[in-house]
């Protein structure tokens, strides 16, 4: 409950506080005991987690594009080098295609472990702690059987699930962030609440967006220069890392991602007319909006806290990029804690009323949710654990696994895509056969450029098709085998061994032909 020194905070008047509901009216909450009941959530959400994408890494359905990348980093910042990415290009600092300092918090623990199970383990534990603030909260305010709904979920909302069915990425860092910021806003905690904050500039270039719009509510319900001035440090950071920090990392002297921001009509006035109706066209941007608060029944939307998703959702429905409009991969993760934040501080004047009626509107709404969350499980990841073929070593991945064996450490190697993250943390690799220029290439008339890896290991059968579309490189339709395996031939490489559509070339001491 606020204190009177809590709304006098600032040099105006600040708005009443809706109180929290009578003790007498919500399940009393003893102290100990519900801390424990909070972090047994999130250890069950992160075995939930680490399992689901352990197993993908097992299957050999992760990949290079983005896993692979994200391991080369953090394993060039456990050597203490910058976070140059092979995969990514010739000397490519990932500094310059995203700014995400804080992947060198995980160099500690990749030298210890150095395994890309180390970033999905530490991605699980990342995405399960976000549960706690947002349960402890919901407790606080709703009852701690309410606090069970909210923790439920959240761990199985689909935002989360598509962020653990694919790979690793930096944003898992910005998730327990905004989860804790968010429980400080709703108890009016506001330096806390900025102090939570204020690291999310160094996740991504994007969140200095959200860290403005934390300070644009904080300038709203608590002190006004506070917030101004956090919500000016997070344009501003965003504003840098754009046009300073990130075109100083790149090898092109540019932000590699600008043209996801090109205006959408020839004249910025038109653009900004009709950004509305862009924001929800096609269909597909339409129906994310929709389900990015499905599973909070909409109820979240009543918050003014559903507001702070606004700038994620803005940048990803005016983007170019056809991937940021849809439910699958990690970019909907960040928006989950403020969907259940929402949610809960939506419910919480009903909570507060006590009446019969009003106690049926929050137990109504806390089922939907729930519901709502059971409903969309089976057409995301996390359904992946239970099914068969989930624990089921195929003879396709021990053919991988037998073939990647024979590539020594440290070698060179240019693989496949799903092939790429199974060498990552014992070898230098390159995408095949999109190699980049850090591999001396010459474009030729055959047709595949140059290669000069030691090895190649490419899969022809891939379970999933990101980042390429079926039947274009690096998988090559069948009618190309013969030209493809000709090519490399050419340059010098000899066929190690093949086995279930998987081929293991090594190249010569002497190529065959030289350029």
């Amino acid at each position: 409950m606020g204190t009177i020194a809590d709304q006098r905070v600032g040099r105006r008047a600040q708005p009443p506080i809706t109180p929290e509901p009578a003790l007498s009216r919500i399940p009393r909450v003893r102290i100990g005991r519900p801390a424990l009941l909070w972090w047994g959530w999130a250890a069950a959400l992160f075995l939930l987690y680490a399992t689901v994408s352990g197993r993908r890494q097992a299957l050999v359905r992760t990949t290079g594009y983005d896993l692979g990348i994200f391991e080369q980093a953090v394993r060039a910042y456990a050597h203490l080098h910058a976070p140059v990415s092979a995969l990514r290009g010739d000397g490519f600092n990932l500094l310059g295609d995203h700014f995400h300092p804080v992947l060198a918090a995980l160099a500690p623990l990749y030298r210890l472990f150095p395994s890309p199970y180390t970033l999905l383990v530490a991605q699980a534990a990342l995405l399960a702690l976000a549960v706690v603030p947002l349960a402890r909260q919901a407790a606080r305010v709703l009852g701690r059987r309410a606090a069970h709904v909210v923790a439920f979920a959240y761990g199985l909302s689909w935002g989360i699930a598509s962020a653990v069915g694919f790979d690793f990425h930096e944003v898992c860092f910005a998730v327990p962030l905004v989860s804790c910021a968010l429980e400080a806003l709703a108890r009016r905690r506001w330096r806390r609440a900025i102090a939570w904050a204020v690291p999310l500039l160094l996740v991504k270039e994007d969140l200095g967006l959200t860290l403005a719009a934390i300070g644009a509510y904080v300038a709203w319900r608590g002190p006004r220069r506070l917030g101004v001035a956090v919500a000016a440090t997070g344009l501003v950071g965003s504003a840098l890392e754009f046009k300073v920090l990130m075109p100083f990392f790149s090898p092109s002297g540019t932000y590699a991602h600008a043209a996801n921001l090109a205006p959408a009509h020839h004249s910025l006035l038109t653009t900004l007319a009709l950004a509305p109706l862009d924001a929800v066209r096609p269909e597909v941007k339409a129906t994310t909006l929709v389900l990015v608060f499905a599973p909070a029944a909409l109820i979240a939307l009543r918050s003014p806290l559903a507001l702070i998703a606004v700038p994620t959702l803005g940048w990803r429905m005016l983007s170019t990029n056809v991937f940021h409009w849809g439910t699958a991969f990690h970019y909907t993760a960040v928006l989950m804690p403020v969907v259940f934040a929402a949610l809960t501080d939506a419910l919480r004047p009903y909570a507060a009323d006590g009446a019969p009626l009003t106690r049926r509107h929050v137990r109504a709404s806390l089922v939907t949710a729930a519901a709502v969350t059971l409903v969309l499980i089976p057409s995301f990841p996390l359904a992946q654990i239970a099914h068969r073929s989930t624990w089921r070593t195929t003879a396709h991945v021990t053919a991988v696994r037998d073939l990647l064996r024979r590539i020594p450490d440290g070698a060179t190697v240019a693989a496949s895509n799903r092939l790429a993250p199974q060498l990552t943390s014992r070898t230098t690799v390159v995408l095949f056969p999109t190699f980049p220029v850090h591999w001396k290439l010459y474009e030729t008339d055959g047709p595949v450029p140059r290669p000069t890896a030691q090895w190649i290991a490419y899969d022809r059968v891939p379970p999933e098709s990101w980042p390429y579309p079926p039947g274009t490189w690096p998988y090559p339709a069948p009618r190309q085998e013969q030209e493809y395996a000709l090519a490399l031939a050419k340059y010098g490489y000899v066929r190690v061994a093949e086995a279930d559509g998987v081929s293991l070339l090594r190249r010569a001491e002497r190529p065959s032909h030289t350029h």
